[in-house]
């Protein structure tokens, strides 16, 4: 029977993993309270399993990783700290040929989750030559809160809440945000794009766009079309033509499922790019889970809820 340790099991990431194995037929390696953050515990947990997802900040991933004394432990990172790093494979499975590189994997590095909206509608049109390697880009990326973790969810579910959290807010306004470098190399884009991610108050939910002017691009919409539907094509991840509700695009529509929607919008002049998946699925645990099964060499939707 696989043996399973979620290292950071409490957080928002790991808890929605453990959910999404629950009942299925593997061994769940867990810590008593008082030894979760224990270095000895964690090491020999890290060891003695077969997978073992890091739920943890930057610092303590890179940490765990050096834990590990075993060729056979295989690590699937849902922190930022590996998504560029040499080794580690990056773990959408969309892209084409990374199935096959995650499978024969022990070390890969999950998606963020702003950066897997602009990855999956970016990287195709690069591939196909019809948005240049060169092309200056913009991304709008619209999340709930939830993707902040415990502490956010905390500052957005407490009576007496500060009032300015009853708007959306942007953040990473420095133009610094830590999914900058995987969003630019693993799209194929010389250079990062000017990047607006924007939390609102609900619970989970995204929305990532990136805006495109036609004369910018080598083709048109229909040509953007073909590429995603001979790209998207899975249970997974589907294009999908006719998203218009009523004039708006929910943010809203995937929360609580691991399935992701690429679209697009607008027309020859002006088109957007939108992708749409729940920060807690496609954009974190589901991902994780997704590339567990591909490694495992199971059905990659099992444990899915799609």
């Amino acid at each position: 029977m696989v043996k399973i340790f979620i290292d950071g099991r409490n957080g928002t990431t790991g808890l929605r993993i453990d959910e999404r194995i629950s009942g299925r037929d593997f061994e769940l390696i867990t810590l008593p309270e008082n030894m979760r953050k224990d270095p000895s515990a964690r090491k020999d947990a890290i060891n003695n399993a077969d997978v073992v997802f890091l739920c943890l900040p930057d610092d303590e991933a890179v940490n765990a990783v050096g834990m590990v004394e075993n060729d056979n432990t295989i690590i699937i990172d849902t922190s930022t700290a590996h998504r560029v790093a040499d080794g580690w494979v990056y773990g959408f499975a969309e892209m084409k040929g990374q199935r096959e590189k995650i499978a024969s994997s022990k070390r890969v590095a999950n998606p963020g989750c702003h950066a897997i909206g602009f990855v999956s509608l970016i990287h195709p049109l690069v591939a196909e030559g019809i948005i240049s390697p060169d092309a200056a880009l913009s991304c709008f990326s619209l999340t709930g809160y939830s993707g902040g973790g415990k502490k956010m969810i905390g500052e957005y579910e407490t009576d007496g809440r500060d009032l300015l959290l009853g708007a959306p807010r942007q953040y990473g306004i420095t133009q610094k945000h830590k999914h900058l470098p995987e969003m630019a190399k693993m799209s194929g884009i010389g250079k990062s794009p000017v990047f607006i991610p924007v939390v609102a108050d609900y619970y989970a939910g995204m929305e990532v766009s990136v805006p495109v002017f036609g004369s910018e691009i080598n083709g048109n919409i229909n040509d953007i079309k073909e590429v995603y539907r001979e790209y998207y094509n899975s249970k997974i991840v589907h294009f999908e033509e006719n998203i218009d509700e009523g004039g708006y695009i929910s943010a809203g529509a995937y929360s609580g499922k691991d399935d992701m929607q690429i679209s697009i919008v607008g027309n020859e002049e002006r088109m957007v790019l939108v992708s749409r998946f729940d920060n807690l699925g496609k954009g974190a645990s589901g991902s994780a889970i997704q590339n567990m099964n591909i490694i495992l060499g199971l059905d990659e939707t099992t444990g899915l809820n799609i």
